[in-house]
């Protein structure tokens, strides 16, 4: 019997090793094929080329500062746009609604993060890109502004399941002693629950931002497509592209093994190098809030 109950935990031990160590292994096979497909472009372009203003491939110009800085925009409203609305939506959740409502809410924004992202796509060039041409006086709707809107929408449903979760594993007991110390429900919410859930709430934010920083679809429906340098917030509510919609739309287009096709790659390595960076940031963060709160307990 013990030895049966020894290979069972063998087993399952070395599942759990196996999966873990997938994870690390298709992410490195998936940046050495980027940087093996990607890599020539260094070889055959000049680096002033590529930092460059300018993106037209037909006449031989590869700046891809344009499309970062259209991502980078469209991420930077996305975040503005879901991280308040998605925290206080988990917040309302975990902490303020009833049980019962609870139970609804949750199912609801977890089939909304299940929503086809062509789809927001095709409800922002039907409604909201006319309303906010309108609205706003503007050439097109399509436009950063929408776009952030819209991926703001994608990234919320993503933050408020995480970071509700992370809040409802808070021990009710800090709750309680919280409130039995004289706090109000908001001072034990502001001061005591969401410390205690911080990293799982920073978890949240990061995928959310990952998620709208690696959204395809829906930018390349409403923005505009249009590779221009963004040069300040007026810019908003400007047609920008970014790297996404600019690897989707051009990818099928291109000859095998030609500069653009190895530049688009580039661009593939760019856009991981970026969400790396995200993610390493905000497991650092986290993990110096872990060792801080292991010196004040010990």
């Amino acid at each position: 019997m013990k030895k049966i109950e020894f290979w069972k935990t063998f087993f399952i031990t070395s599942l759990i090793k196996i999966s873990g160590y997938s994870a690390i292994f298709f992410v490195a096979m998936i940046m050495f094929f980027l940087i093996g497909q990607g890599l020539p472009t260094l070889y055959s372009l000049d680096l002033r080329t590529l930092i460059s203003s300018r993106w037209y491939p037909i006449e031989g110009y590869f700046g891809i500062l344009p499309l970062i800085g259209g991502s980078v925009l469209v991420t930077i409203g996305a975040g503005l746009v879901s991280i308040p609305f998605g925290l206080g939506s988990a917040i309302f959740i975990a902490e303020i609604a009833p049980r019962w409502a609870r139970e609804i809410l949750k199912p609801m924004v977890e089939v909304l993060a299940g929503l086809p992202s062509v789809v927001l796509g095709f409800i922002g060039i039907v409604t909201l890109s006319p309303v906010f041409r309108q609205l706003f006086n503007l050439p097109t709707g399509l436009s950063a502004f929408t776009g952030s809107l819209l991926l703001g929408a994608i990234s919320i449903p993503t933050i408020v399941s995480v970071a509700e979760d992370a809040l409802d594993a808070v021990p009710q007991e800090y709750r309680d002693a919280a409130l039995a110390l004289g706090s109000t429900k908001w001072q034990t919410i502001w001061m005591v629950t969401l410390p205690a859930a911080r990293s799982g709430v920073l978890t949240a934010i990061m995928l959310g931002i990952a998620r709208a920083i690696g959204e395809t679809m829906t930018v390349m429906m409403v923005t505009g497509n249009a590779p221009v340098m963004p040069s300040g917030i007026s810019d908003f509510f400007a047609p920008i592209r970014t790297m996404t919609a600019t690897i989707a739309a051009e990818m099928g287009e291109v000859a095998n093994g030609s500069t653009h096709y190895h530049v688009l790659f580039f661009i593939g390595i760019v856009l991981f190098l970026i969400s790396l960076v995200i993610n390493v940031t905000a497991s650092s963060i986290v993990f110096r809030q872990v060792k801080r709160s292991e010196k004040i307990l010990s």
